[in-house]
């Protein structure tokens, strides 16, 4: 069978086996880190091995909180904190560049239970997009904010604040520079405040350098339910490499990257072609389906499968209301991994990964 024809299916990566052996789980979370043309010849055992450990600790963050009774919310937040402060996800300090050679930032949080959300958009001197979504959601009368205005009310809110230089990572910058040798448009200088460049350039094996050949939708996010019965979804994301004119993508826009509702029993977060995710409103649909008696992982796989007949792949987490994590894909791999109170935690990269 061709990879093609092994990811239609076995593109989806689900715990249920174990997790139908045992009591229904009292808490779940689920995360990914960005899916894409992720195979096993694109990377080395050192960076398989770091990318594992890095979402491992991201689990470790969200599952803390949930073991000791904590909120849906309060997990995916921690979970996607870890992954924003980790250069080998496109969020945070492992953001990707615009065409202009700056790190923008969009995240987007919401809670299950009131389907209160918070999005923000183009952040550049904010740690964690998804802390200042949160605060959207929690201190204004809105849902959506952008750029200095976004900015503003993140450090109005004492959310802690960095030089752009905190989010420039060698790795993001080199592949600006290919992006934009590729397209034949004009290379911007080297950022304020970044690191001069590497006398020697990065190894093969080194597990910060790029996977090669590695086409990914650089996205992390989470979502979880809690000893109470809350679901809650968490995304956060530097765009594409590239990006011009303010391009944002679904990742902030509810109801495409991120969307939770306990009344439909289901939580999402999305990475993919963000254009095509928007317009398939591929995070509520998915809820919609299950509203009307889908299971989590038919919702998802379905889902995906509309969005790439519009011409968008990617790949979705969904969390519903038995605990039971639900993983679908359009790719050959997505960074991932989930964790109840029933069944431990596993991670996985490749899409033919149990």
């Amino acid at each position: 069978m061709t990879r093609i024809g092994l990811i239609g299916l076995v593109g989806l990566f689900f715990l249920g086996s174990a997790a139908q052996a045992q009591e229904a789980p009292r808490w779940s979370l689920a995360i990914h880190g960005g899916a894409g043309v992720i195979e096993r010849a694109n990377l080395s055992p050192e960076q398989d091995v770091a990318y594992r450990a890095a979402l491992q600790q991201a689990l470790d963050a969200g599952s803390a909180v949930l073991a000791q009774g904590g909120s849906a919310l309060d997990a995916v937040q921690a979970a996607v904190q870890v992954m924003e402060d980790d250069p080998l996800f496109n969020a945070g300090r492992g953001a990707v560049f615009t065409a202009a050679g700056r790190n923008e930032l969009d995240a987007a949080i919401m809670d299950g239970t009131n389907r209160a959300a918070g999005a923000v958009a183009g952040l550049t001197t904010i740690r964690h997009p998804v802390a200042a979504a949160r605060a959207v959601m929690e201190k204004s009368p809105h849902v959506f904010l952008i750029g200095p205005g976004a900015e503003a009310f993140a450090a109005q809110q004492g959310l802690e604040q960095v030089d752009p230089a905190f989010f420039f990572t060698e790795r993001r910058w080199r592949g600006l520079v290919d992006a934009l040798t590729a397209k034949g448009l004009p290379i911007p200088e080297r950022p304020q405040g970044a690191p001069p460049p590497p006398a020697v350039p990065m190894a093969a094996n080194d597990p910060s350098a790029p996977p090669l050949n590695e086409r990914k939708f650089g996205t992390v996010g989470a979502v979880a339910l809690d000893s109470q019965g809350r679901l809650a979804a968490a995304t956060s994301t530097g765009g594409t490499t590239a990006k011009q004119w303010g391009r944002v993508g679904d990742v902030p826009v509810i109801g495409a990257g991120t969307y939770a509702s306990n009344a439909d029993g289901c939580a999402v977060s999305a990475t993919g072609d963000g254009e095509f995710y928007i317009r398939a409103t591929v995070a509520r649909d998915i809820c919609a389906r299950i509203a009307s008696g889908a299971t989590g992982r038919t919702a998802g796989q379905a889902e995906v499968e509309d969005a790439k007949s519009l011409g968008g792949l990617g790949g979705v987490i969904v969390m519903t209301t038995d605990g039971v994590p639900a993983f679908a894909m359009t790719t050959s791999g997505m960074y991932r991994g989930a964790v109840s109170s029933a069944v431990p935690s596993h991670v996985a990269i490749y899409a033919d990964e149990d």
